[in-house]
């Protein structure tokens, strides 16, 4: 059983309809003629229609403005049939303390938001979709806490949190279209969200859009709140968020992947190189499982950084006083948004420090960066080793996805190494945009905290989509050339490297010199030096015996 209430004004008739299976209609004061709609669709009819939607107690009159308003409470036992959207065209007026500005009909944003949109049309780079649905729960925390408080009746935030779902849920992403590059403090995206959860919610009860009432983007939506401490609030849910629900399972996914093959190959000799120069051998697990513990580290980097995430400004309001703001905001809006997200978000111990700087998003870019610099090495050292096919190194088969030449045929590049490369590159640069803009919080405000979201955001996809990729594209289908590895093995000059505690360091250099002089294999070198006999090289220069014993060294 759900309950509805519709609004109209005195005198004016409300026809009530739809599938609905309607039950039982109180009406409260005798105003306005209510006509049965029979059992028709129940359709929104914009600004001048009526809408229903949910609510969880029975309100009772209120005043607004001088008009008294009807709530009519309908039990139904069928389900909402409202939809987001405004059927118009062209433009309305609407106010803000600058005076009147003309606003896309069909769209809910209002005067703030188009002027940023005149003053700021600036590049492609739009604000991130995803940080509009975490201020959707931010403003949904806000108003339930406000209500809780008896500073807003419960049924304008029940009405605001159920706007702020639809915005969380994406449904209203039509309508948040301003750019990056805009005010520092992100003051027009609140404003933006603001202005969006107060139009729809004015629309669902049958108002006019743009009248701010009966909700005002201000005075209720943005109630308790500045845009100094609800957009840096909004910073941390998304970013964490996105770390935790995209970056983190597609990283530990990868890693998985990257150590089957480790122990899959754990004794599989191949030589070694350093300085890309042969070395003394190793396997190729053991060489694998060195990529897989790089990213184990770097991920548990990033998971101790993005703790920082965890403190929220809410509650600092401007300047960090909290003006403005009930006692107790700051600890009851972050258990809320905690509630909601299911994460464990607090208040932030000094609001001053989480409005004028942005260390949280630093620290949390330069795990991102952290997680970049292994990924970047891991990539170079599969396409080195996939080199070739034939004048190459070879060792590895790289799964072949696409053709690579538009000139060569038959031509197969590591497509999805060099897309990791170039996805690593940027997460470096993004970075130091972040550490840049992070230290440029002037007195009491960071004033650029657009670039900041917006180039972390970035990062944590790119990162999550590219290591998904990598993983299902080049890794998993990632083959051993166990011949080349053989060949490899057995040419190798520095195996001779075994000899050295036998003979001396010495004698076993002017091994390695004859074999190279004179092109012959290690042993034939060997045997000429008359330094060592057969038995003695075959029992002492043993590849498998020198790779030692797991992955711990001596």
């Amino acid at each position: 059983m759900a309950f509805f209430f519709c609004i109209c004004a005195r005198g004016s008739a409300l026809r009530i309809g739809g599938s609905f299976n309607w039950g039982l209609i109180w009406c409260i004061g005798a105003m306005g003629n209510i006509t049965s709609g029979g059992r028709g669709a129940c359709m929104p009819l914009g600004l001048t229609g009526f809408n229903c939607f949910h609510l969880r107690s029975q309100p009772a009159h209120f005043r607004l403005n001088g008009c008294q308003f009807l709530h009519i409470i309908c039990q139904s036992g069928g389900r909402k049939q409202y939809g987001a959207g405004i059927q118009a065209i062209g433009v309305r007026q609407e106010r803000d303390s600058m005076g009147t500005i003309d606003v896309p009909a069909d769209k809910y944003w209002g005067a703030q938001t188009q002027r940023s949109l005149v003053h700021f049309s600036i590049g492609t780079e739009r604000m991130p979709l995803p940080l509009y649905h975490a201020y959707g729960i931010v403003k949904k925390a806000a108003a339930l806490v406000n209500a809780a408080e008896g500073r807003m009746p419960q049924w304008k935030a029940d009405l605001i949190a159920t706007v702020a779902d639809e915005v969380t849920a994406g449904k209203l992403d039509a309508h948040f279209p301003l750019f990056v590059w805009q005010t520092g403090s992100g003051t027009q995206t609140n404003m933006n969200v603001n202005e969006v959860i107060a139009n729809r919610a004015i629309q669902l009860v049958g108002g006019k859009i743009g009248s701010k009432t009966p909700i005002h983007p201000n005075d209720d939506v943005n109630m308790g709140q500045s845009s100094n401490d609800s957009f840096p609030t909004a910073m941390h849910v998304v970013t964490l968020l996105e770390i935790e629900n995209r970056l983190l399972p597609s990283v530990e996914k990868l890693i998985e992947a990257l150590r089957q093959k480790a122990e899959q190959w754990m004794d599989v000799v191949k030589i070694g190189r350093t300085h890309l120069q042969d070395a003394v051998p190793l396997t190729v697990g053991q060489e694998w499982s060195g990529w897989v513990q790089m990213l184990e580290d770097a991920l548990c980097g990033l998971r101790k950084d993005r703790e920082a995430l965890f403190e929220l400004a809410a509650g600092g309001t401007a300047v960090g006083t909290g003006l403005n703001a009930p006692a107790g905001f700051s600890k009851a809006i972050a258990a809320r948004i905690a509630e909601l997200t299911k994460q464990p978000f607090v208040t932030a111990p000094n609001k001053f420090a989480a409005l004028s700087g942005l260390d949280a998003m630093a620290r949390t870019s330069a795990g991102l960066r952290g997680l970049a610099v292994p990924l970047l090495k891991i990539a170079n050292d599969m396409r080195w080793l996939a080199s070739g096919p034939r004048c190459g190194l070879g060792e590895l088969h790289l799964p072949e996805n696409e053709p690579g030449s538009s000139i060569m045929p038959g031509k197969v590049n590591p497509t999805q190494c060099e897309a990791m490369v170039m996805i690593a590159t940027q997460v470096l640069g993004n970075d130091n945009t972040i550490a840049f803009a992070a230290s440029q919080g002037q007195l009491d405000l960071n004033v650029m905290r657009p670039v900041i979201l917006a180039n972390c955001l970035a990062s944590i996809r790119i990162l999550a989509d590219g290591c998904h990729n990598f993983r299902i594209f080049s890794v998993e289908g990632t083959q051993l050339n166990e011949k080349r590895l053989k060949q490899n093995v057995g040419g190798s000059v520095m195996l001779v490297t075994a000899l050295a505690p036998v003979i001396g360091y010495d004698k076993a250099a002017e091994i390695a010199h004859i074999a190279m002089e004179h092109d012959l294999s290690l042993k034939d070198a060997a045997l000429k030096s008359g330094y060592v006999d057969a038995a003695t090289f075959d029992k002492v220069v043993n590849p498998l015996d020198m790779v030692g014993e797991g992955v711990a060294g001596a």
